[in-house]
């Protein structure tokens, strides 16, 4: 019998190797998944939901508010159940707490990854999610032999550095990421990110790597900047790419991830992974003449909830 709670610190390894074997793409460690039940902005309410069977856990679902969406009401669920135990009601009991959640928080309309098969997308459909955006996930081979390119030339008065040298106040970097974000497709507008819920998201996280983060200044001007996402062993993730508007059309985004990725090889990691939006065709672009290939993909699902209750 699968019963469903919430997530306990002594759950942190079993769900990293859950998470590890259903989102290869994304970097989780166990102090990832801890940061991300008990560290996230306090706008989102999150709760992580585990799902179990005896002593086994066989799923669990992430479920909140989006820190910077400009609908206050626009919420997020993530299911994950093992392929093993799928089947069973598991899935369905996970998304009915987190449902049951969201409605008690305020949400007015929840998104959904899901893998692109037929039982996940019959699974969104049947509990009433219409089809979103598409997500494309690229995986590069960064081992010396891999199809890293030599880094591009960089223009007169751009240097690349690390995010590290921002630690006392990476401010400059926030709002760099914020105004870059913006423009960024996708199903969920996004507003201001306070500076505090920008940290929990991303400085503050335990597999955030300042070291292998980049930053491209023009003239002594942040322009941009690349987010790396390291596990401490072979997995790097790109976090997000962004150069501002005043910036762009000077190669300033491949400069900057091609320069974190060589860092990163040296560091000794050997896989890379990153994600577009599928109509995100500039940044795809780089990607591709970084030498990522596509591996796979997602589809957002969206549903709207019930108006909140009047007061």
């Amino acid at each position: 019998m699968v019963a469903i709670r919430d997530y306990e610190p002594a759950d942190a390894h079993a769900l990293c190797a859950l998470l590890r074997a259903e989102e290869p793409y994304q970097v989780t460690t166990p102090r990832s998944v801890h940061a991300q039940a008990v560290a996230m902005p306090a706008r989102q309410r999150c709760r992580l939901l585990v799902a179990v069977d005896g002593e086994r856990i066989v799923g669990c679902a992430r479920a909140g508010l989006f820190a910077d969406a400009e609908d206050a009401g626009a919420a997020f669920v993530n299911i994950n159940v093992a392929a093993a135990d799928r089947g069973r009601g598991t899935g369905r009991a996970l998304l009915a707490a987190a449902e049951t959640h969201l409605d008690a928080i305020g949400a007015t309309a929840c998104f959904a990854w899901a893998h692109p098969d037929p039982a996940c997308e019959n699974f969104a459909t049947a509990h009433g999610y219409r089809p979103g955006r598409e997500a494309r996930f690229l995986r590069l081979d960064l081992s010396p032999r891999g199809p890293l390119p030599a880094r591009p030339r960089l223009p007169r008065g751009v240097l690349l550095l690390p995010a590290v040298a921002w630690e006392r106040d990476p401010r400059p970097l926030w709002q760099t990421d914020v105004e870059c974000f913006g423009d960024e497709p996708g199903d969920v507008a996004a507003d201001r990110l306070s500076y505090a819920d920008w940290r929990a998201l991303n400085w503050d996280r335990p597999d955030f790597d300042a070291d292998l983060s980049t930053v491209a200044v023009v003239d002594g001007e942040v322009a941009g900047l690349v987010i790396a996402q390291t596990d401490g062993a072979r997995h790097y993730a790109s976090g997000g790419t962004g150069i501002r508007r005043p910036f762009r059309g000077r190669g300033l985004a491949k400069a900057a991830k091609a320069q974190s990725l060589y860092l990163a090889r040296a560091k000794g990691y050997r896989e890379a992974t990153t994600a577009n939006d599928d109509a995100n065709a500039p940044m795809l672009a780089i990607n591709i003449w970084l030498g990522y290939q596509l591996c796979g993909s997602e589809r957002r699902y969206i549903r709207d909830l019930a108006p909140p209750r009047p007061a």
